[in-house]
């Protein structure tokens, strides 16, 4: 009985001391169940969240925006956004594309490998404060200065501004048929679209992605039959996985092959800029 007495008491004195004094309950004692991500800054909270729509309406950075500045977000703003596209497929080199029910943006960031890390239908929440937000070409981008407009921030610098959010899930993202979108250029640019039904200006059965006119660096670019060059262009990065693979064509029939094709609509300017993700954006229609 005396033992008995002796366990009772003990475990008495635990609980009341328990009770009594939280800080023995610290920050070093982490629940086994709770997963947190490895990449990016789990401290970041999810106060403060406004809309892409919103951002790009903000008096503070609207103009810089359109005029293809840069700016320092110095307020408290968080996006909770969507990753949309990624280097998966070796086009999207450096950037990656998010959006949110309202618009969508290009983060701007120097590494490579960010499919593996930022996956598509990966939510994630970005913390502006600190980073610059400006256009090039009037499509909004998030990074830091370069030559007066926007280009890639470090990688670090990234890594402490974004927070992962659950578990990626492909179906949180669909793309809008590009016709429904492509008078809307403001709100739509750097979305998720498929343009639907359409064939290469130039396929001959043996045009590729990327024979065709040089916009930049190693990038090309191709037409679609019914749309002005001056309206909508393809581009296509050398080093795409896809960059090789000829345009659709039936050499038998020697006629082109309609296909639908998926991909980011970014903007310079007053043309769309549809930007494959990987080899599945193209659709062939047979």
């Amino acid at each position: 009985m005396k033992y008995l007495f002796l366990a009772a008491a003990t475990c008495f004195a635990l609980t009341s001391c328990l009770d009594g004094d939280d800080s023995l309950l610290n920050d070093d004692w982490k629940d086994p169940t709770i997963e947190q991500a490895p990449f990016g800054n789990n401290a970041i909270n999810e106060e403060n969240i406004i809309t892409i729509a919103e951002l790009k309406a903000h008096p503070n950075y609207k103009t810089a925006i359109a005029n293809s500045g840069n700016k320092l977000v110095e307020d408290d703003l968080k996006l909770r956004v969507y990753v949309t596209g990624n280097d998966i497929g070796g086009n999207l080199y450096k950037q990656f594309a998010v959006q949110d029910q309202t618009g969508a943006l290009i983060v701007a960031v120097n590494q490579g490998g960010l499919s593996g890390i930022l996956p598509e239908g990966q939510q994630i929440i970005i913390d502006l404060k600190g980073l610059y937000i400006g256009g090039y070409g009037s499509q909004i981008e998030l990074g830091t200065p370069y030559n007066g407009q926007i280009g890639r921030m470090p990688k670090d610098l990234w890594n402490s501004h974004f927070k992962i959010v659950g578990q990626p899930d492909p179906n949180a993202i669909q793309p809008y048929d590009f016709t429904q979108v492509m008078n809307d250029m403001a709100t739509y640019c750097g979305s998720l679209v498929t343009l639907k039904n359409v064939t290469f200006k130039s396929a001959n059965g043996k045009k590729t992605f990327v024979d065709g006119a040089q916009s930049g660096g190693n990038y090309f670019t191709q037409q679609i039959d019914g749309y002005a060059s001056s309206k909508l262009i393809i581009r296509t990065s050398s080093y795409a996985d896809f960059a090789a693979t000829v345009l659709p064509y039936d050499s038998v029939a020697k006629q082109k092959i309609p296909c639908n094709i998926t991909g980011i609509a970014t903007r310079y300017r007053d043309t769309w800029q549809i930007m494959l993700r990987k080899s599945s954006d193209l659709e062939i229609l047979r």
